[in-house]
């Protein structure tokens, strides 16, 4: 056994303990057949996605070689192939420096399946996806980004096999493609690895990544229903600034879809009072800041979530197809889908005009239950089931009428006018900017709904439009709008926390004996 030989390292990430241990499977069986001592270690628990597991390799390049003592654990700076299974494992594994330019090859999907702490988040607390794809190049010495989902759903096998074949295709390890697939035809399911391990192979081969993130939004999936937005989209051509026109377009797609054509035009109305503002302001040379962040601000506060709306999405035959897809189902066979819901007694009184929604919404205050809603089982790929969430969608028509609506309505005009009004007297950008994101308080549902509702129209209330606050100036009042936001959103400022602290020690004497 030379001396001067090392073995190759191989660090497995994956979101499921079956993916990695049936990858790491696959290539210590494979480096036993071709004849190189290899080794796994697995490590569950290992990574903070909660069913996360990854997997040590160590194989030793060197063919009928003597037993060599292998390490049981990774180390940084001393990985040959690091496999993410997920994006943010990737980056984590970056930022660990598991992955150095001068020896790693990265092989990483370019999918997100978000933390928990992201989705605690009551704003957008998604990390940047960007940054790990514009850093993965640059820091390792070759890196193969694919969707492995999407991969895996059109070959119809599983998340391990796809891995294996871009691992195989990578270059990274001394096995040959024959003896890989050899050892995938003695599985259970064998043609399904293979061409699972067929697809990722040419991802490595000849697709060398996909340099964004393939990820269909609610915006761009709207795009596709042939939605009548009237002359909207030439508004958008004549009236607003180049930078605006991508997110406005997906903007008047959403609301039109939402309710109709005028209530994209009545989005774009609002929208140009706050370019005005911008534009006094000299957002121009900034690519309108205060525009782009009302406008999307204002189009998801608009296309609020009713029990109509829930009714439509849950009913859509996109929704079905998808469902299909995800279950692996073949033609002819049916796909059974139960939908769990809970309405409360404030879900139901919103799509009522006012005066019903009044009367109604006493019945929320009787009892110990205060309008909780009941949890419902409905079986959507039935008849009747299909049926009563049509039936509510058909509603979107009145939505118009309804209490919430309104009250909504409403709301949005008093922010938009405060907005206007701050930012042309003050003609301060910045202000105008921390009154626009305070509408960010306007989403969710339920009791946590009704509660950052509540905490935003006290900050409209007690700051935006107090004369004594107002007349302490701009920079005070910016301060002060900034530090309620951030505390109605679980986000107190660093300098409000309380001091910690620390408890004496006190030396009690030793008794007599």
């Amino acid at each position: 056994m030379s001396a001067a030989i090392k073995p190759v390292t191989i660090l497995i990430a994956a979101a499921g303990n079956e993916d990695a241990n049936a990858l790491a499977g696959w290539i210590v069986d494979a480096a036993w057949r071709e004849g190189f001592p290899a080794q796994k270690t697995a490590m569950p628990g290992m990574l903070p996605c909660a069913d996360g597991a990854a997997c040590y390799i160590e194989i030793f390049p060197e063919k009928n070689a003597p037993a060599p003592v292998m390490a049981l654990a990774p180390s940084p700076a001393d990985i040959d192939l690091l496999v993410a299974a997920e994006l943010l494992e990737a980056g984590r594994a970056m930022q660990d420096v598991f992955v150095t330019p001068e020896r790693t090859t990265l092989v990483a999907s370019t999918h997100r399946v978000y933390a928990t702490a992201e989705k605690m988040t009551p704003v957008d607390g998604r990390y940047d996806a960007r940054r790990i794809l514009q850093a993965a190049p640059k820091a390792a010495r070759k890196a193969v980004l694919f969707d492995l989902p999407r991969l895996a759903q059109e070959t119809n096998a599983t998340h391990a096999a796809v891995l294996f074949g871009a691992v195989a295709g990578s270059g990274a390890l001394p096995l040959s493609r024959e003896m890989c697939e050899r050892v995938l035809k003695e599985e259970e399911a064998a043609e399904a690895h293979l061409r699972g391990f067929a697809a990722g192979h040419a991802a490595a081969v000849g697709e060398q990544g996909e340099k964004e993130v393939a990820a269909k939004t609610f915006f761009s999936a709207a795009k596709e229903k042939n939605t009548d937005c009237g002359n909207t989209q030439a508004r958008i051509q004549n009236e607003f600034p180049a930078p605006l026109h991508a997110l406005l377009d997906e903007a008047v797609m959403r609301l039109a879809d939402y309710q109709d054509a005028a209530y994209a035009g009545l989005y774009l109305d609002r929208v140009r009072g706050v370019l005005a503002v911008d534009r006094e302001a000299g957002g121009e040379s900034g690519g309108w800041p205060l525009t782009k962040e009302a406008a999307r601000l204002l189009a998801l506060w608009m296309s609020y979530e009713d029990i109509i709306r829930i009714a439509r999405l849950k009913s859509h035959a996109s929704r079905f197809a998808r469902l299909r897809r995800e279950a692996g189902a073949k033609a002819g066979q049916i796909v059974f889908v139960t939908d769990y819901l809970k309405p409360s007694v404030n879900d139901l009184t919103d799509i009522l005009p006012p005066a019903w929604a009044g009367r109604f919404g006493k019945l929320g205050k009787l009892g110990k239950r205060d309008g909780a809603g009941r949890a419902l089982r409905l079986r959507s790929h039935t008849v009747a089931g299909f049926l009563a969430l049509r039936c509510i969608a058909a509603l979107k028509p009145l939505r118009r009428k309804s209490a919430r609506f309104g009250a909504e309505q409403a709301l949005i005009e008093r922010w938009l006018g405060d907005v206007k009004r701050l930012g042309f007297a003050a003609m301060d950008a910045g202000l105008a900017l921390e009154i626009v994101q305070c509408a960010s308080l306007m989403r969710g549902y339920g009791e946590a709904g009704r509660e950052r509702r509540a905490a935003f129209v006290r900050i409209l209330d007690d700051i935006v439009e107090n004369q004594q606050a107002v007349a302490k100036g701009a920079d005070s009042l910016k301060s002060a709008i900034r530090k309620a936001r951030e505390t109605a959103l679980g986000y107190p400022p660093s300098e409000s926390a309380p001091a910690v602290k620390g408890k004496p020690i006190v030396w009690m004497k030793r008794g007599a004996n």
